[in-house]
C-alpha cells in the first residue's frame, strides 16, 4: 500500500523484491504547489530519470493527494526523501526543503520496507514490524502518544507493534497490524471521522465561545467496531479512509463530500461504512487494489475490474456508488495512485494515467495533450513494466523494471535538482532562503505544448483548483445523518449507458 493512494497487489512485507528505475513527471517547484502557476522550466512533462538515483534499484515509491514530498525505498531497505520541508517531514532533522533524493540516515539502522506521507507528515516501517514517523504533529499523527512537540523532524519510534501497512490523509495515520483483534489503528486529527471511532471529538474552545475545535488523538487506538475483523488493505484521501477485510468487504468512513464514501449520499461518516455494492458475489479477491484520492475512492474487484466512485472530473456528476471504469476492463491492474485530481495505473506491459493536470503529472509529453478524461496511454513506458506508482499533489513518481529496456531509458532525460531557492524555518517560526546552485531540470522541454488539444482534456481543462488541497470545497459543518458534506446529488443517477471513452474494454486509448 502506498502513501495514502497508492496499492500495489504483492504485500513485500519482508522487503524482498526486485527494484527498478524511478522516474518522475509533474512540477518541481514544491513551494508553487498547489498554486496555478510554475516556470514552463520547472515542469517536468515527460516520464524524466533523476540523476542521483540512477543505479539504484527501487521497489517502492510513496506519496499522497495532499503531499509534496516523496518517499522512495530501496530493495536493500534504504529510504530516500525529497520534497517540500517545512515542517521536517524529510527527516533529515531540518526543515530544508530538498529537490532531489536524501537517505535518511535516521533509519539507516533499519530495513524500511513500507511508507505512507501526509500533508507534513511521513510513517514508515520496518520489515520486523517497527514504525518510524516525522514531521508534523500537531494532531498527533505521528501516533507517538503525545503532540506536545509538533515537529519531530528526526524519526521518531511510533506506538504501534507488528505494523505491516501504513496509510497517511492530510493530518491523519492508519496502520495495519498483525495484532489478533487490532488490525487497523489510526492516529492523528479525527475532524471528519476518518479515524473510525465512531467520533469527531468536536468542542468549544470556551464555554462563552462558538468556536470549535477537534481534539487531536496523539495515541494509536484500533477501531472497536472492525476488532473482529481482519482488514488486509487501506487507503487514505485527505479527510477519508477506504479498507478491505480478509472477506473482501469494503468499508469507508470519515469526509462524504462528492460521493467519495460510495453510500449514494454525501454524508461524513464517523464509523466504517461497509459499501454495499461489495457484498455477495462480489467480493474483493486477496490480491485486490484499494485506492484513494482526494475527492475519489477506487477498488479492484472480481476479475480485476476497476471500480471507481467520488469526483472523477471537474464538469459532470459525481459518482455516488462504485461503477465499473469499462475502459479499463480486461487490464492486469498491479497497482494504482491518485493524487489530487489525477490517477495512474501500472498494468500489463503499459502505464496508462487520466485525469486534470497542472504540471504535466499525466506524462503525456510536450507535444501530447495537458489533461484527459478518459484513462490513456503514457506513450513513452509503453511495453515497460510498471512496479510501483505514487501521486503527490502536482506530480507523479513511477518505477518501472529495467530488464530489457536499458537501451529506453537511455533514451529519457534527466532531472539534475531545481534551481531555486529553498526555504528553511528558523526557530523563530520565519522562512529563511538558502540560495542554491542546482541545475535547471534538463528534461523541461521548452517547446511549445500542443495547440489544439483532444476534445475529451476540453472536459476538464477548468482548473484543479477550484478544489482546496484538502479534497473539498466550502462546505457547512455536518454530522452523520446531517446536512451534506460538500456537494453531491444526494441520489445516485442512473449510469451513464456505454462506456466513458473510445477504448472500450482491453485497450487504453493511446
Amino acid at each position: 500500500m502506498s502513501a495514502s493512494g497508492t496499492v500495489e497487489k504483492s504485500e513485500e512485507v519482508d522487503g524482498a523484491g526486485s527494484g527498478g528505475e524511478l522516474l518522475f513527471c509533474g512540477g518541481t517547484v514544491w513551494d508553487s504547489l498547489p498554486k496555478k502557476s510554475m516556470p514552463v522550466e520547472a515542469q517536468l512533462v515527460s516520464p524524466t530519470r533523476i540523476r542521483s538515483l540512477v543505479g539504484v534499484d527501487i521497489r517502492f515509491v510513496a506519496s499522497s493527494c495532499s503531499s509534496c514530498h516523496f518517499v522512495a525505498l530501496d530493495v536493500e531497505g534504504r529510504c530516500y526523501t525529497w520534497g517540500r520541508n517545512e515542517k521536517g517531514q524529510l527527516g533529515h532533522g531540518d526543515t530544508r526543503q530538498r529537490s532531489l533524493p536524501s537517505i535518511v540516515q535516521g533509519l539507516s539502522k533499519h530495513r524500511i520496507v513500507k511508507a505512507a506521507t501526509g500533508k507534513n507528515h511521513t510513517v514508515v516501517i520496518t520489515d520486523d514490524g517497527q514504525s518510524f514517523s516525522f514531521g508534523f504533529n500537531k494532531y498527533g499523527q505521528l501516533g507517538t502518544g503525545s503532540s506536545k512537540v509538533e515537529i519531530e523532524a528526526f524519526p521518531v519510534e511510533s506506538l504501534v507493534s507488528q505494523a505491516t501497512v501504513t496509510a497517511c490523509g492530510a493530518d491523519f495515520t492508519v496502520w495495519l497490524s498483525s495484532v489478533e483483534g487490532s488490525s487497523i489503528i489510526t492516529a492523528g486529527l479525527p475532524q471528519y471521522g476518518q479515524l473510525g471511532h465512531g467520533t469527531d471529538n468536536e468542542y468549544n474552545t470556551k464555554d462563552s465561545s462558538v468556536r470549535l475545535a477537534y481534539e487531536p488523538q496523539p495515541r494509536p487506538r484500533s477501531i472497536a467496531s472492525l476488532s473482529e475483523k481482519t482488514i488486509i488493505k487501506v487507503a487514505c484521501g485527505t479527510n477519508h479512509t477506504v479498507a478491505a477485510d480478509s472477506n473482501g468487504f469494503v468499508y469507508t468512513w470519515g469526509f462524504g463530500g462528492y460521493g467519495r464514501l460510495g453510500h449514494r449520499e454525501p454524508k461524513d461518516e464517523w464509523a466504517p461504512r461497509l459499501v454495499e455494492v461489495f457484498q455477495r458475489h462480489n467480493v474483493l479477491p486477496h490480491n485486490a487494489i484499494v485506492c484513494a484520492g482526494s475527492v475519489s475512492s477506487a477498488c479492484t474487484g472480481g476479475g480485476g475490474q476497476l471500480y471507481m466512485w467520488g469526483k472523477m472530473k471537474i464538469n459532470g456528476d459525481e459518482w455516488m456508488y462504485p461503477k465499473p471504469v469499462m475502459d479499463l476492463s480486461g487490464w492486469n491492474i498491479r497497482c494504482m495512485a491518485s493524487g489530487n485530481m489525477h490517477h495512474f495505473i501500472g498494468a500489463d506491459d503499459s502505464c496508462i494515467s487520466w485525469g486534470v493536470s497542472q504540471f504535466g503529472e499525466l506524462g503525456y509529453g510536450p507535444l501530447g495533450q495537458k489533461s484527459s478524461v478518459n484513462p490513456k496511454k503514457v506513450d513513452s513506458l509503453d511495453g515497460m513494466h510498471v512496479i510501483s506508482v505514487a501521486c503527490g499533489l502536482s506530480f507523479s513518481v513511477i518505477v518501472v523494471d529495467k530488464q530489457n529496456i536499458v537501451d529506453r531509458l537511455d533514451e529519457f532525460e534527466f532531472f539534475e535538482g531545481a534551481a531555486i531557492e529553498e526555504t528553511e524555518v528558523n526557530d523563530n517560526g520565519t522562512s529563511v532562503m538558502n540560495s542554491t546552485n542546482k541545475l535547471e531540470p534538463k528534461a523541461a522541454n521548452s517547446k511549445k505544448r500542443k495547440q489544439e488539444d483532444s476534445s475529451d482534456e476540453d472536459e476538464s481543462e477548468n482548473e484543479s483548483d477550484d478544489y482546496e488541497a484538502n479534497g473539498k470545497s466550502a462546505r457547512t459543518k455536518s454530522k452523520r445523518g446531517g446536512k451534506s458534506s460538500g456537494r453531491g446529488s444526494g441520489r445516485a443517477k442512473a449510469e451513464e449507458k456505454g462506456s466513458s471513452g473510445q477504448a472500450r474494454g482491453r485497450k487504453a486509448k493511446s
